[in-house]
């Protein structure tokens, strides 16, 4: 792959363990998952050290308001230089619409991700939430309204990749968290894939945490990845 797919999830709160491994992960990986949890206690510093470390941040806050909020919020992240930023599709056709007018209109702008189904999910969790039918049908539908809305991509997991690949076309870009090496711990994960079996699916990004951060050396097991994928 000519782009570096792979995103390191930093998930911990341990304020030196984020520091530390950005600056050894920073010249192996793509670049870094900033999930709800460690923005809420660093915010934008964290945001701006991973920048200041040559690397990139893909703001996974998963944003889901009305319209307008949705759509400031996005402006604030534009100005911030974040690679990628996501939001729930289930907030509707006019929040995502009135996100992505407003990252057009500015430079540099976020790649647009719409969050699908969270992959910590299946079936029999959507149905208790009112949502029926397979997962499969709901992701492809869900993927579907993102790009009618102008979204860039969407986060999906492996499972889906393909059919949505097929469905919206090879440039509408596939984030896919759930991704384990071979004998991980699939830890809270249910629908989940080799990061190898992810890229082929159709992925363009994968996300991987733990199995990297948690690992004695993150960047040998980050490099294990990326030579697999080539």
């Amino acid at each position: 792959m000519k782009t570096n797919p792979l995103i390191v999830a930093l998930d911990t709160g341990d304020k030196e363990v984020l520091q530390a491994l950005v600056e050894h992960l920073a010249p192996v990986v793509g670049a870094f998952k900033v999930g709800a949890y460690p923005f809420l206690l660093f915010g934008w510093d964290l945001v701006d050290y991973v920048h200041s470390r040559g690397s990139r941040v893909f703001l996974d806050l998963k944003l889901h308001d009305i319209p307008t909020t949705v759509a400031n919020a996005i402006e604030v992240v534009a100005r911030r230089r974040v690679f990628m930023v996501n939001l729930h599709t289930l907030g509707g056709r006019e929040m995502m619409e009135r996100a992505s007018q407003v990252a057009r209109e500015l430079s540099p702008r976020p790649l647009l991700l719409g969050v699908t189904v969270l992959t910590s999910m299946e079936t029999e969790d959507l149905e208790e939430v009112g949502i029926q039918g397979p997962v499969e049908r709901r992701v492809l539908d869900l993927a579907r309204l993102a790009q009618q809305s102008g979204l860039d991509g969407v986060v999906a997991s492996p499972q889906e990749a393909k059919a949505i690949k097929e469905a919206l076309g090879k440039e509408f870009v596939i984030v896919t968290p759930g991704v384990r090496p071979p004998g991980s711990p699939l830890h809270d994960q249910k629908r989940v894939a080799t990061p190898r079996e992810a890229v082929v699916a159709g992925a363009h990004y994968i996300v991987v945490g733990r199995p990297i951060c948690q690992a004695p050396n993150p960047a040998a097991v980050a490099r294990e990845i990326l030579e697999e994928l080539r």
